[in-house]
């Protein structure tokens, strides 16, 4: 470790999501330069040899390594208070690179019901034909994580606060069960990320990022990425990585650390609107139920505000009359964009439902309480009166 590396871990949070990374070329450039070359030179062909075995650092080829996206790792991993960080091509793909580089045939998965579905139909159908089982567990219940332990469990897998329902459970409690199995812990942490929620603090071993979410924070790139240990996503996710290419792109990555520099500033603001528009969404009769973790009357709000520092900007609410009412309020908006995307700054409305839970089945979305009158909604940066009133046309 370098005195820099240590200086680093000295800064708050907000100057390392500035400055963490970052190293000048010979140009002494301010804004971190982007590399969009497949591959690099060697002065020797023994230099060559030394960078391809791994005894000499350096660059080899972009599909694993790369200066703009090493410094989006590094950066995203000082944030994380992890010891490295692995970039992907998208946040499924930094799902897939975790389960494949870590299991094998025969190993087990215990994961949360309440995750995105596509994650979903990646551990039922696509994990299941590699032989990797996976059995799925109320998020909250303890109790039932632990019961679900097999004696090949390998990892356990959630999403705290859930999408769409914004549920949590007690992640300190979980590592330390986790710990008693011998099982690895991984969070996804997508809609809190680091400016509300480290996992890794809690006692997590590995966490998730889509960074086409509030990482980027404009809807413009798609990205994700594994943090943790050097031994478990320094060596075995990287070689992943490295083999099956699931690569982010040098100009992705760039936008990434553009979003970095200003995602406390951001957390912050989506968490004030999304708080007030919780609050008003309980007053209105058509609605029979707000989910938003910083709500009073969310079962879960004392823990929420005990192991984040703010609610995040998604919330979800059930409408009376299911999914025609649904329909109808979404169809009824001008200023929400009716996307399935979340961590904007423009404010976007789904429906569960036939969308990003589409394709599950129906005793699938019935385990993980997705409604036919749910909407969700991802706060965005505009003025809340205005989408008070674009909600309310709808109702």
């Amino acid at each position: 470790m370098s005195d820099y590396d240590d200086l680093e871990a000295q800064w708050g949070f907000e100057t390392q999501a500035v400055r963490a990374g970052q190293q000048r070329t010979h140009e002494q450039e301010h804004s971190e330069p982007i590399f969009p070359t497949s591959s690099f030179v060697y002065a020797t062909a023994a230099e060559a040899a030394g960078r391809f075995s791994g005894e000499l650092p350096g660059n080899i080829y972009s599909r694993f390594t790369n200066p703009t996206v090493r410094t989006f790792e590094q950066r995203l991993a000082r944030m994380e208070g992890a010891e490295c960080c692995v970039a992907t091509a998208s946040g499924m793909s930094a799902i897939l690179a975790t389960c494949l580089g870590i299991l094998k045939t025969g190993d087990h998965i215990v994961s949360s019901r309440s995750i995105f579905g596509t994650t979903t139909v990646l551990f039922t159908n696509f994990m299941a034909k590699l032989g990797i089982e996976t059995t799925f567990v109320d998020l909250s219940d303890l109790n039932a994580w632990e019961k679900a332990i097999q004696k090949n469990t390998r990892l356990l897998f959630l999403e705290t606060p859930s999408n769409p329902l914004t549920e949590l459970v007690d992640v300190k409690a979980l590592a330390e069960i986790s710990k008693k199995y011998d099982c690895l812990l991984a969070v996804d942490n997508c809609l809190s990320t680091p400016a509300l929620q480290q996992p890794i603090k809690l006692g997590a071993d590995i966490v998730i990022h889509s960074a086409t979410k509030y990482i980027d924070g404009q809807g413009r790139c798609m990205g994700g990425a594994v943090c943790g240990t050097q031994e478990v996503v320094g060596t075995d996710v990287y070689a992943f990585l490295r083999s099956a290419g699931p690569t982010m792109s040098a100009f992705n990555a760039w936008v990434f650390l553009k979003g970095l520099e200003t995602l406390s500033l951001r957390m912050k603001a989506h968490s004030a609107g999304a708080l007030e528009i919780a609050r008003w969404l309980e007053q209105q009769p058509q609605v029979a139920r707000v989910y938003y973790p910083g709500l009073e009357s969310h079962p879960q709000h004392e823990l929420a505000k005990s192991q984040q520092s703010g609610f995040g900007g998604l919330l979800s609410f059930e409408l009376k009359g299911g999914k025609d009412a649904g329909w109808k309020l979404i169809d009824a908006t001008q200023i929400c964009s009716i996307t399935a995307n979340l961590g904007d700054t423009k404010t976007t409305i789904t429906h569960p439902a036939t969308t990003t839970h589409g394709r599950l089945t129906d005793e699938q979305r019935k385990e993980s309480n997705i409604a036919d009158g749910l909407i969700r909604v991802a706060v965005g940066l505009e003025d809340i009166e205005d989408l008070k009133k674009d909600l309310a046309r709808g109702m």
